[in-house]
């Protein structure tokens, strides 16, 4: 799809101003309307100390991948997450064979073509050697006043015009080039050490034109396109990688690509920076005779394994040991190994993808869900229940918690078994990824709340009503999916046999503990979803027996 490129009001507008010095007239910089500070002259030290010393990846004679770039590539000055920001050079690396190529990311939060060239670059450009490759990502801040404040604008466009200033604060004098000037010289560097240089493009905001849901590309007109004319007059690749994640953000949709950003519109979450990482790949995967991407590991197949019949849906089963467990003989059950006994299965087959201990937020983090959603096909069928393991310590002992709820609050944790910073968000939030996801992909997403368990109170059965059970209808009315209550449905049923002969009945329909079920209890909750599903319009209720 052709992009659209208009202007928007967090995009850079050029003022067509001009201002006049001594020495020439040339155009008056790109106002700073985004207004995010994330590095200061006094951080970078700390910042040197946090990126590393360059060439000190090298394995023998193997080459570096060196990533120059701003907070879009390094997140603040750290770069290790914790405001809840990445930058897609932090998993840069996960995409190349590491026994042949290292890649090291020596991008920085606030700088500008000209500030990283200026201060960054020399100690970079040490580093480089011949066979190295180098990609430069830059634009993001290249705003602003020439001679004030972080004065790091350099001149729009890729002529030869320069200003001479002086900043205001300091007293120091420079001389400012465009845009495209500083492009030629990191390009002019690289080659000299024999080495090979790369332009890509910035990454896109989330940013859209509401006529008709594209994502807007105003860089494009900019940055973007100055990149790439330099890259065409210096013979070197260019690849868009704006229009790459665009591409797919556009997929995704407004809601879904809310959470590929963290606190702002420019700076990503993980979830972003993953996805712009995996597009560089792509880009560099694709360009034609790049031998960069000899490098590259194959392309894996993250789908679920799948058996298929031919022009029938699956219907994928995706929740904790309570919807699979051992499921053999005399053992503990979980209800979708035998829900296929309640389908029609000679229209429909089962995928029982649930995994033993795992809350909505582990199956997420460990990849699971990523296994699903690449296995979907338009027509499937997902059934969602958690809630048995999302409760307790969130970064800490199990560390497998949520925040309380469904709404949409959010906090940054220092997980103490991997010393990484992590975003967790609410129970609710992590369902509503699952159903936006499945929806994407054209297939229907059902939510269950957790099965009930053997736990009676005063006579009364335990329920979650006002907790797990409450938050998972709230996550499938507000994101659009079918809710089954299987909590109240079965434990209903516990409740009619009877508090008092209903203990040591209700007990034959669990294995060990109060929580997981025997075959005969895994068969009753498979009933349960199955009369919960003719209570509703979902298509697969035409597939219950």
């Amino acid at each position: 799809m052709k992009r659209k490129m208009i202007m928007a009001g967090i995009c850079f507008s050029l003022s067509l101003g001009w201002n006049v010095s001594a020495q020439n007239k040339v155009a008056a910089p790109m106002k700073d309307v985004n207004q995010v500070i994330d590095n200061t002259l006094d951080s970078l030290n700390k910042a040197r100390t946090a990126r590393p010393v360059a060439g000190s990846s090298r394995k023998g004679d193997n080459p570096v991948l060196f990533l120059v770039g701003n907070s879009t590539m390094r997140t603040g000055t750290l770069g290790n997450g914790n405001n809840g920001q990445w930058g897609w050079g932090y998993f840069a690396h996960e995409y190349f064979d590491e026994n042949r190529i290292t890649v090291e990311n020596h991008a920085l939060g606030g700088t500008s073509s000209r500030t990283f060239y200026n201060r960054l670059w020399p100690d970079v450009l040490k580093g480089i050697r011949k066979g190295d490759w180098v990609i430069i990502e830059l634009g993001h801040n290249d705003n602003g006043p020439y001679d004030s404040g972080r004065a790091r604008a350099s001149i729009p466009g890729i002529g030869k015009d320069s200003l001479e200033v002086t900043i205001k604060e300091t007293g120091v004098k420079e001389t400012v080039y465009t845009y495209g000037e500083y492009m030629r010289r990191f390009i002019r560097d690289v080659k000299a050490r024999g080495a090979h240089p790369i332009l890509m493009s910035l990454t896109p905001r989330n940013a859209w034109d509401d006529a008709d849901s594209t994502i807007i590309t105003r860089v494009n007109e900019t940055f973007g396109l100055w990149a790439k004319q330099v890259a065409k007059k210096e013979r070197i690749p260019f690849i868009d990688l704006n229009e790459i994640t665009a591409r797919k953000f556009e997929a995704f949709g407004k809601e879904k690509v809310k959470y590929m950003f963290y606190l702002d519109r420019i700076h990503t979450s993980e979830f972003g920076a993953r996805v712009n990482a995996e597009s560089a790949a792509e880009g560099i995967r694709n360009y034609k005779k790049l031998k960069l991407a000899e490098y590259l590991k194959p392309v894996e197949d993250k789908s679920a394994r799948v058996t298929r019949k031919e022009g029938c849906p699956v219907v994928f089963t995706v929740g904790d040991s309570t919807v699979r467990n051992q499921d053999r003989g005399d053992s503990m059950w979980g209800w979708g190994s035998v829900f296929a006994e309640v389908l029609d299965t000679t229209r429909i087959t089962v995928a029982n993808c649930a995994m033993a201990g795992r809350s909505a937020r582990t199956y997420l983090d460990e990849g699971r869900w990523d296994s699903v959603y690449h296995a979907l096909q338009p027509g499937d069928f997902v059934l969602i229940q958690f809630g048995h393991n999302d409760a307790g310590d969130i970064n800490t002992g199990k560390a497998r918690a949520e925040l309380p709820g469904a709404g949409d609050e959010s906090r940054v944790f220092l997980m103490e078994k991997t010393g990484k910073y992590q975003v967790i968000y609410t129970f609710g939030w992590y369902l509503r990824k699952f159903i936006m996801d499945v929806k994407e992909k054209g297939a229907y997403p059902i939510v269950l709340s957790h099965t009930p368990r053997n736990k009676f109170d005063n006579g009364q059965i335990e329920r979650n009503t006002k907790s797990f059970g409450a938050w998972t209808r709230e996550a499938a009315e507000r994101a659009g999916a079918w809710f089954i209550d299987l909590n109240k449905i079965s434990g209903d049923k516990f409740q009619e046999m009877g508090y008092n002969q209903g203990l040591r009945v209700v007990s034959e329909y669990f294995k060990r503990d109060h929580t997981h079920t025997s075959l005969k209890g895994a068969r009753l909750n498979a009933q349960s979803v199955a009369e919960g599903l003719k209570q509703t319009d979902c298509p697969l209720k035409e597939y219950v027996k």
